[in-house]
């Protein structure tokens, strides 16, 4: 910081970057509030068709678990992305602070995120085929 604890204003032509990490930033914690919200429904979800189907079913605890199982991952996979982006963001903005570029970095994380969520979405399209009779008795199989 300089000194007298005052933050250099930056050069006009440097504002569109600092604007537009700050973009990319809420970005990124909208992604990650978006899994957590996503990850709270899915495990809320199972434990509704748990308490829709009768007692005598003896599938539906099964089924319950894996959709806590869903959505627990998703909510731990939102705060990843939610500290992830908190690290980044304060790394771009310190790089601009100093004056240096910024450069990209690994497009490992972004891809592993999306991955993922692919095979999250994946697998719970199969679950909601395998268990659409036994889940939802009101839907004609």
């Amino acid at each position: 910081m300089p000194e007298g604890g005052v933050t250099r204003m930056p050069p006009r032509d440097e504002v569109p970057d600092y604007l537009a990490l700050e973009r990319t930033f809420l970005a990124w914690v909208r992604t990650g509030l978006s899994l957590m919200g996503f990850g709270f429904v899915v495990a809320r979800f199972g434990l509704f068709l748990r308490e829709l189907q009768a007692a005598p079913q003896g599938k539906s605890a099964g089924s319950s678990s894996v959709s806590v199982l869903f959505g627990t991952a998703l909510i731990v996979m939102g705060v990843v992305a939610n500290l992830m982006a908190a690290w980044r963001h304060g790394q771009l903005v310190r790089q601009l602070d100093r004056g240096e570029i910024p450069r990209p970095g690994s497009l490992a994380a972004n891809v592993v995120v999306a991955v993922i969520l692919a095979l999250v979405g994946v697998g719970m399209a199969a679950y909601l085929l395998t268990f659409r009779g036994a889940a939802a008795p009101w839907v004609a199989p």
